[in-house]
């Protein structure tokens, strides 16, 4: 059974084995690209039409038999089309995770015995519900999700459990440079008072209250323009007795579905800067907003023509990004069809010092296809292409009850599917190039570009668009609208933290540290030692049911790294930047402001509360943003970029639960996010034991 619901600074042996583990699972998603399919002829396809009955409460009934297997899939779906949840942004996607939990007469724990038992799989969120079950316990399956749609339990502490996970889920991502710019792409092309455009943040989020929840609930999950798909081995008049048994008296409020204004594209096409000072890579998106129904002509001419330009390995962008200029590991594009204004995006991460180049060949992709005429070979395998994927995608029972509403809510032909590859082998070069001329735009485009700005931003000007600066919550900077927020330079902020943990003077009495820590990742624990001596000594050891996995050392000049019994030595730029730090307390060495470089840059948010963020150049040259509470004073997150075996990492390291030890304040908790070529991994620390000068020896660093 499946039941879904609705996603220390002195730490250079901690990373490192981190850093190894992401790779690890990075690796194992490469995808060999160096074999072009084979085009073959058109499958025939055969959809029955759907037998339809509307219920007294306005319920559509649509029943498309197959008895093939002993299997039947329903499909309840509410066509709200886009809600604008405004300061309550967040409520839905809640609402819909707590039609999981249970019901008024069946707690969690007894509702999803219910469904393991018969093997079934049902899932509800905040736009209907599904059922999935053997014909022999289908009627089973399908009762227990009209009841979790219709009596929801919505109790306090499910409402609470699932508020703090999505809050977690938010921390996560803050910290990783694509989710962010997945979160203000829309926003900079609908703007955030658009449905489409709005996002949930922790601010939204931790307002929300069960009654909120409540609310939504009573207005959006209703019988009003509900549509029951019923797929598989069930006979028509089965279903409708089963649907009136289920939904017939039930009632609800009465939605209308929302007309939105168009909104418009740039006059001129622009530059939008989204600024994430420890970014390695940039993410660009290349976007425009499109009216695409699927009704539209252009619809099959528009999913070839994207094909071509991004759709895979073989198209124009990856060809290009990647296997001629090595800017990226994958380019691609992507446009959808739809009632409401849907968006053209092409997109890629991009190494920061070729930002601006990648930007060009996007654009020069895309005046290539608006202005020139593919080849009938490429426009062949295109077709081949997807005359592949529909043909294999006819095997999901969901997509084909979706095929059922869509030709209703769409008010298509009901032939529509049944035509669908005739009307796509249909398309020729010509009509490519018309549609990628009328949706592709290259004059009133929006060059989304999330990434470090201080190091982006001056080739990016020099590409002749007008630039402008936004933060993560895609809210508009004005220049020197940072400088203005700080009301406490670089080095005030750095003796106000030493001043909170515990003082110059007892900091400096701290010649070693011993730690012993817990490391959780991926369901897995390590036991972690770390041991510290001044100037700058370090040793870190992580085992692993008292074997050791991985060992790091730095004796003040060299270090190495032992795994597997190889030994390495460390790159120069560790260790390098570990020979400019004489102190038990690194900051310590910030003040003088000589072998470290402080600049202030400006306040932020971490986990909702003001910091104050400090860009810190080490002596090996490397920069990390590392951000100190306003009201505590104390690190509260380190942000850096790093580099290994050739794949740039993004890593954040969050630092909690501080405790006295001794006379000195230390971090009992950090968690490290790393994000490298796509994938994002968070590993938790916690310290189960403090020794301060004491349980070292210069021979722990041999």
């Amino acid at each position: 059974m499946k039941h879904k619901s609705n996603t220390m600074n002195k730490n250079i042996g901690l990373t490192i084995v981190a850093a190894l583990l992401v790779l690890g699972a990075a690796a194992q998603t490469k995808i060999d690209r160096s074999k072009r399919p084979k085009g073959g002829p058109a499958p025939t396809v055969t959809i029955p039409d759907p037998v339809i009955y509307t219920l007294p409460n306005g319920i559509t009934v649509l029943v498309v038999e197959n008895h093939k297997l002993p299997k039947v899939s329903a499909s309840y779906s509410i066509d709200a089309g886009p809600v604008l949840e405004g300061d309550k942004a967040g409520v839905m996607s809640l609402m819909g995770s707590m039609l999981n939990e249970g019901t008024r007469t069946k707690p969690k724990a007894v509702f999803d015995e219910a469904v393991d038992q018969i093997g079934a799989e049902v899932s509800l969120s905040s736009n209907g519900g599904n059922a999935s079950a053997l014909t022999r316990y289908f009627d089973q399956a399908f009762m227990l999700m009209a009841e979790a749609l219709k009596e929801p339990a919505m109790e306090q502490a499910s409402f609470e459990k699932l508020k703090s996970q999505t809050l977690t889920s938010l921390k996560t991502v803050d910290r990783s440079v694509k989710d962010i710019a997945g979160r203000v792409t829309p926003a900079l092309l609908y703007g955030i008072k658009h449905p489409s455009g709005e996002f949930e943040t922790e601010a939204t989020v931790s307002a929300l209250t069960l009654a909120d929840v409540k609310v939504a609930y009573a207005k959006y999950i209703t019988p009003s323009r509900g549509f029951l798909t019923f797929v598989g081995d069930i006979k028509p008049e089965q279903a409708k007795s089963l649907a009136e048994k289920a939904f017939g008296s039930w009632k609800g409020a009465t939605l209308t579905l929302p007309q939105l204004a168009a909104v418009k594209n740039p006059a001129a096409t622009e530059i939008d800067l989204v600024d994430v000072p420890n970014a390695v890579q940039s993410e660009i998106r290349v976007a425009n907003l499109v009216e695409l129904p699927l009704s539209s002509p252009d619809y099959f001419a528009v999913l070839l023509a994207n094909q071509i330009l991004g759709g895979g390995s073989d198209s124009y962008l990856f060809k290009n990004l990647r296997e001629k200029r090595a800017f990226t590991y994958g380019a691609y594009s992507s446009i959808s069809a739809g009632r409401y204004q849907t968006a053209f995006i092409a997109n890629a991460s991009v190494r920061n010092e070729k930002t601006d180049s990648a930007v060009v060949e996007f654009l020069n992709e895309i005046k290539r296809i608006r202005t020139q005429k593919v080849n009938a070979e490429e426009l062949t395998r295109a077709k081949a292409l997807y005359n592949g994927n529909f043909a294999l995608g006819m095997e999901n029972t969901a997509r084909i009850a979706s095929f059922a509403t869509n030709i209703i809510v769409n008010n298509l032909p009901k032939d529509f599917y049944r035509t669908y590859l005739q009307k796509l082998n249909a398309v020729t070069v010509e009509d490519v190039q018309r549609v990628a001329a009328k949706y592709f735009g290259v004059a009133n485009s929006r060059i989304i570009v999330t990434g470090k700005a201080s190091q982006v931003e001056p080739g990016l000007k020099k590409l002749g668009y007008s630039v402008h600066l936004y933060d993560k919550l895609a809210q508009p900077v004005k220049a020197g609208a940072a400088a203005a927020t700080v009301s406490a330079d670089a080095k005030e902020v750095i003796n106000n933290y030493l001043k909170a943990i515990g003082g110059t003077e007892a900091l400096r009495k701290v010649k070693t540290v011993w730690y012993k820590m817990t490391l959780s990742v991926q369901g897995m624990s390590l036991a972690v030692e770390k041991k510290d001596m001044v100037p700058n000594k370090t040793l870190t050891v992580a085992s692993a049911m008292g074997n050791v996995v991985d060992k790091q050392v730095f004796d003040g000049n060299t270090g190495y790294q032992e795994r597997g019994g190889q030994k390495m030595t460390l790159p120069a730029d560790q260790l390098n930047s570990r020979k400019g730090v004489t102190s038990m307390f690194e900051q310590l060495d910030y003040v003088p402001g000589v072998v470290f470089k402080l600049v202030s840059k400006g306040i932020s948010k971490v986990d909702g509360k003001d910091a104050y963020v400090i860009e810190v150049t080490n002596p090996g040259g490397k920069m990390q943003a590392e951000y100190y509470d306003v009201a505590s004073k104390l690190l509260v997150r380190v942000e850096s970029a790093l580099e290994m075996n050739g794949m740039p990492l993004n890593q954040t390291t969050d630092f909690s639960d501080y405790r006295k030890v001794g006379a000195i304040l230390i971090p009992y908790k950090f968690v490290q996010t790393i994000e490298a070529g796509g994938q994002q991994q968070a590993l938790e620390f916690v310290t189960t034991d403090v020794k301060l000068n004491e349980g070292v020896s210069e021979g722990d660093f041999k």
